[in-house]
Parts: C-alpha cells; sequence; structure tokens
C-alpha cells in the first residue's frame, strides 16, 4: 500500500543514534519508525493539552 509521506534527513550525533536505536529496538521498531512514532505521539499530546485550555 502506497504512502504519501514526505521525507526529510536529520542531522544528529552518533551518540543521539545510538540512544534511539536503543529504545526503538526495545519497542521492536526501526529507527525512522521509532522516530515518526515518537513524534507523531508528541503532537497528539500537544492538541490534547490546546483544547483542554
Amino acid at each position: 500500500m502506497a504512502t504519501n509521506k514526505r521525507v526529510f534527513t536529520l542531522r544528529l550525533p552518533d551518540e543521539v543514534l545510538d540512544k534511539i536505536g536503543i529504545l526503538a529496538n526495545k519497542e521492536h521498531r526501526s529507527i525512522t519508525n521509532y522516530i515518526e512514532y515518537v513524534l507523531v505521539k508528541h503532537l497528539e499530546e500537544l492538541e490534547k493539552e490546546q483544547d483542554t485550555n
């Protein structure tokens, strides 16, 4: 199934990518999928917070 997603590059130090890799592995996700998951989750939390204010 094709998706319509934009792609961009992150410039992160190796230490940060290593930490993200560990967290992604714990969640059984790829690094890319984990970063996407965390960002979407954070955006949902912000939107929810704004709705309550």
